[in-house]
């Protein structure tokens, strides 16, 4: 009988830490890259919000975090909004409202993610823009006259081309995506890939139990590097089909340029 108690007591506790408190704990993932062109250039790089409906207290709080590091640009990967049907997620109105309050040199650049495309994309376009928030499909824009970003979109809901994207762009360009799928065909031009979409895997034990990848865990996580090329995937912010995280702790990622 005290056993079964202990064990009853461990899924409890379990139970509470993966649902109630690792999913609220935000961290700060740092990262240096060399790089003579972006020397002393600071980017914060943050994907997969997923806001429920009760959840404004964790976007301020993540909007207070990216604040905290003092940013000169702020890159988004999308999927701000929660679930498939608008009854599950804050509306995306008040979730742009408190994103405008990020600051940074220059300015906020985001993609946009599955979710997003699933709930309506001209609405969530609409808010982005009016806070002064660039989106990027298939397209680019040059930073300070320093480097450029480009952006894709989403591999599962729209159609991503990376030669549009990269058109007239020139080293050093940072690519901006949802999903790590697309880092197979990202040109070796290509400075810097940043990635979401996967969560890390979400739930990891030893290795990620099941990663939304057609490449399984290989880039499920942290930095890759193969063919000359880098890419980072972020374990993201939120939680997605269920509410929960366990050795996977959200993150935002600073990137420092040394």
């Amino acid at each position: 009988m005290k056993n079964i108690n202990i064990f009853l007591l461990i899924i409890l506790l379990g139970f509470i830490w993966t649902v109630f408190v690792e999913p609220y704990i935000l961290t700060v993932k740092k990262i240096q890259i060399k790089s003579e062109q972006l020397k002393g250039t600071k980017i914060v790089f943050a994907s997969d919000f997923h806001i429920k409906p009760y959840e404004k207290f964790r976007l301020e709080k993540i909007v207070k975090k990216i604040n905290a590091q003092n940013p000169d640009l702020v890159l988004l990967g999308g999927d701000f909004v929660n679930g498939h049907k608008k009854g599950f997620t804050l509306p995306i109105e008040n979730i742009a409202d408190e994103l405008q309050n990020i600051h940074s040199n220059y300015g906020v650049i985001t993609v946009l993610g599955n979710h997003d495309n699933w709930q309506g994309k001209d609405e969530i376009i609409k808010a982005l823009t009016n806070a002064k928030i660039t989106i990027l499909q298939n397209e680019n824009i040059k930073i300070n006259d320093k480097f450029f970003v480009a952006g894709l979109e989403d591999i599962q809901t729209q159609n991503p081309d990376i030669n549009m994207a990269l058109k007239n762009t020139s080293n050093p360009t940072i690519l901006l995506t949802h999903s790590p799928d697309t880092f197979p065909d990202v040109l070796e031009n290509v400075f810097l890939t940043l990635a979401g979409h996967t969560h890390g895997g979400q739930v990891v034990l030893f290795r990620p139990i099941l990663v939304p990848s057609i490449y399984g865990k290989k880039y499920a996580y942290g930095l890759n590097r193969e063919n000359g090329k880098t890419l980072y995937t972020t374990r993201g912010l939120g939680s997605s089909i269920l509410p929960v995280r366990f050795n996977c702790l959200p993150e935002i990622v600073v990137i420092e340029f040394m």
